[in-house]
Parts: C-alpha cells; sequence; structure tokens
C-alpha cells in the first residue's frame, strides 16, 4: 500500500476542491468567517467525497471483490443484459458519504466496454440497472469465467468515468473508473458462483470479498 499509485484526494475532484476552497477564501476575506461558513462546509463535503484511500486487497485467484464502497441492495438470480446468460447479481449501492472511486473485482482481460446514456433515477431502484446512465465491462478471468461489471449513474450524479477499454488487462482492486456523487455497481457472476455477502451488508471496495468464482 506504501506504493499505491494514486492521490490520497481522486484527481478528479481537484477541480472541484480548488474551486470550493478559492470561493470560501474570497468569502472569509471580503464577507467574514461567518457568512463563509456554509462555503466551508461544503468545501469539507468535496474533500471527503472524493477521497481515495488505498485498500488492503485480499488474496485467492477465485476471489470477486467488491468494486464499490457503499451497502449490498441486491443478491439474486437474473439476466445478464450485456452477456445475454442467466446469472448472480450482486448490487451495491454508493450514497454521497462513500468512496466512489470504482475497483476492478476480479483479474482478468476486458473483452468488451459498454456505455448507455440515460436518464438518472433513485440508484437504489431496480430499473436503474437499465434505465439509468451505465457503462459495462465484461471481464474473462484467467479460469475463463465471465463476469460483467457496471458502473450506474445516480439521482445526483451526472457523470461516469471509465479508464479502461476492451483488451485492458485488470488485477483485482485497480483503480479503473470513479462515479461523481452517488451512484451504484452491479457485479454480473456465473451461476456457480458462491456469494459471500447477503443484503445490507456494507462493503469496501477491494477488501470485501463479494463471492467465489
Amino acid at each position: 500500500m506504501k506504493n499505491y499509485p494514486h492521490p490520497i484526494i481522486a484527481r478528479e475532484g481537484w477541480p472541484f476542491l480548488a474551486a470550493a476552497a478559492l470561493i470560501s477564501i474570497v468569502a472569509s476575506v471580503f464577507a467574514g468567517w461567518l457568512w463563509a461558513l456554509p462555503l466551508w462546509v461544503i468545501t469539507l463535503f468535496i474533500l471527503q467525497f472524493f477521497r481515495d484511500p488505498p485498500r488492503f486487497i485480499p488474496q485467492g485467484d477465485n476471489l470477486v471483490l467488491s468494486p464499490a464502497d457503499g451497502r449490498v441492495v441486491k443478491v439474486e438470480r437474473v439476466t445478464d443484459p450485456y452477456l445475454k446468460r442467466e446469472a448472480l447479481m450482486v448490487s451495491v449501492f454508493m450514497n454521497v458519504f462513500n468512496v466512489h472511486s470504482n475497483r476492478s473485482p476480479v483479474d482478468g482481460t476486458i473483452k468488451k466496454v459498454w456505455y448507455f446514456p440515460g436518464s438518472f433515477v433513485n440508484a437504489a431502484l431496480d430499473k436503474a440497472s437499465v434505465s439509468n446512465e451505465r457503462n459495462a465491462m465484461w471481464i474473462k478471468t484467467k479460469s475463463g469465467q465471465d463476469v460483467t461489471c457496471v458502473q450506474i449513474a445516480g439521482l445526483v450524479a451526472r457523470r461516469i468515468l471509465c479508464y479502461v477499454k476492451a483488451k485492458d488487462k485488470l488485477t483485482r482492486g485497480q483503480r479503473y473508473g470513479f462515479i461523481r456523487f452517488g451512484s451504484r455497481v452491479d457485479v454480473y457472476l456465473p451461476l456457480t458462483a458462491r456469494v459471500k455477502v447477503a443484503l445490507g451488508d456494507k462493503v469496501s471496495a477491494s477488501s470485501d470479498v463479494l463471492a467465489e468464482l
């Protein structure tokens, strides 16, 4: 973790943080601390939202790690809309106080990436999986298993960032994207996967195991 390749405050947040801090400083100088206090609160909120701490990554070839911080809101058998197969879906909902950096759940090669513009309903709702703005990745593991990982924008989110493309290789815990201001990540797994979490569980990206393949 000493060699964590990303700043503790995510680069995606630097422009927002700089702008908020500058406005707060100007307000403090010209209007006084009392009037500037709400602006400093907003600045602190932006600072905590864009934090991106290093995480411990469990070892094990068949482990599927959580791609996001948040709460497990769905564990069920569904149809994977991207690979057109029956699958187990584990969905993690991120509120505005969670870390929003997204990390790869498995080791593997990206076979395909899909992006869909869409609406921005509450990400905790079922229809968000097929209605909201989303970015999906199909990852083929070293053992030949297929894992689909989908970033979904939320009620407030308006920007999904994904930094990888087809043929790129990912390692478990590798940072690959970010979603601004509230969102969700769905993971579709083979039916043979053994899910290790339950509804309501709180999970941390890279540190907690969602399932075993």
